[in-house]
């Protein structure tokens, strides 16, 4: 008989879940793993599985703090989109007017030269980047990975964003480059939310750590989410194993232990399973979580529809990374339909992940909420998948 904590769910099924992961932990393929799932706006499963830190054999607990990376750009959307609510920019408005760095941007277009070798040229942008263009990456930035091209080569010469540029120096930088595509045209993951982030704390006159504190982080209580993590909680941090077991490849991830110059809203974050399922709680809940409103019920069905499909050429990019079955939103990968995506999930669950193997989604339909969060960038794609199937293997 399914247990009163488990509505909604199979208990023997979620038991699976735990033993799956397990085995693997025991295998040596990850060190560990946090997972939590809300149904119904109640904590139905949370499990802290293996080590935090596999070098002290510290284990793994509720507690945790972990690099989320690219789970970062959702809440980054989330201040964006309430400055669009209190009025201080529209979402058609040229970032230029408040990001300067942007505004004779010009486009790299690959030719091939006389000697029958690529060659790039330079012609002007049709268009200013607005304020969509960078919450759903049609803004013609990339990251000068996924794929390859003579731009991507110039972002990974020039080392966009590297430790110790300050956000005058990371906009000066780009916009001295040359934008992969026309903006508002292809998807191109990118260094889209960084830019957002500095748009933030101008908009905020304040620095974006300060903004998303006052505005998110204390209205619903993510006390252990930050850009660094101070002295007295260090000992809480989540490390990967130094070589992946699987690839053989070396683990490299971010120095969480110090105040960055640069806080990188495409992917500085540090948090816990608590914390950021306080944040998809508040989604889940249209915006708001225990009389706590953060955005608007309207604006969060904005962000979470699809803002691609009308542009023809989309998804014509180097690599697509919503997959079969998605759009974009806002901040968001947005399921299409039933089918096409290889995972399970409804028309209109929307969700990101983090390059260290973080991954969340938010299931309006079953008012479903899972986040995974574990130190194994290797293993990120398997686990991802792993998780939600067995996620809704448990639905009863």
């Amino acid at each position: 008989m399914t247990q009163p904590a488990f509505s909604g769910f199979s208990a023997a099924r979620l038991d699976l879940l735990t033993r799956r992961m397990q085995q693997d932990i025991e295998r040596g393929r990850i060190p560990g793993a946090m997972m939590q799932i809300s149904h119904r706006g109640e904590t139905v499963y949370r499990k802290a599985l293996g080590v935090q830190d596999p070098a002290s054999g510290a284990p793994m607990t509720h507690d945790t703090i972990f690099r989320i990376y690219s789970m970062t750009k959702p809440v980054v959307s989330v201040a964006a989109m309430m400055l669009v609510e209190e009025g201080r920019i529209l979402l058609s408005d040229p970032v230029d007017r408040v990001l300067p760095e942007l505004a004779a941007l010009r486009v790299g277009v690959e030719r091939t030269g006389a000697d029958g070798k690529p060659v790039l040229e330079l012609e002007p942008a049709r268009a200013p980047i607005t304020l969509q263009d960078l919450l759903r990456h049609t803004a013609g930035f990339t990251y000068g990975i996924f794929g390859d091209s003579l731009v991507k080569a110039e972002y990974r010469r020039v080392r966009v964003g590297t430790p110790g540029a300050d956000s005058k120096e990371f906009m000066r930088v780009l916009g001295e480059l040359p934008l992969m595509y026309q903006p508002g045209t292809v998807w191109e993951y990118s260094h889209a939310t960084d830019v957002l982030g500095v748009l933030v704390e101008r908009l905020c006159d304040m620095p974006l750590d300060e903004c998303l504190k006052a505005r998110i982080f204390d209205p619903l209580g993510m006390g252990d989410t930050g850009f660094w993590v101070e002295p007295a909680r260090q000992h809480r941090i989540a490390e990967a194993f130094e070589t992946d077991p699987v690839t053989g490849a070396a683990v490299r991830l971010n120095q969480p232990r110090r105040r960055p110059a640069l806080f990188g809203g495409g992917g500085g974050l540090m948090s816990t399973a608590h914390d950021y399922m306080r944040f998809a709680r508040m989604l889940e809940g249209g915006g708001s979580l225990d009389g706590a409103r953060i955005i608007g019920r309207k604006t969060l069905e904005l962000m979470t529809s699809d803002h691609l499909g009308d542009l023809p050429a989309a998804r014509s990019g180097l690599n697509f990374l919503p997959g079969p079955g998605y759009g974009f939103g806002l901040g968001f990968a947005v399921r299409l339909g039933q089918g096409g995506a290889v995972i399970p999930g409804s028309p209109g669950d929307y969700t990101w992940s983090g390059l260290a193997g973080t991954y969340f989604w938010v299931d309006p339909k079953e008012a479903l909420s899972a986040v995974l969060l574990m130190q194994a960038p290797e293993q990120r794609t398997y686990y991802r998948q792993l998780f939600r199937h067995m996620v809704y293997a448990a639905l009863d």
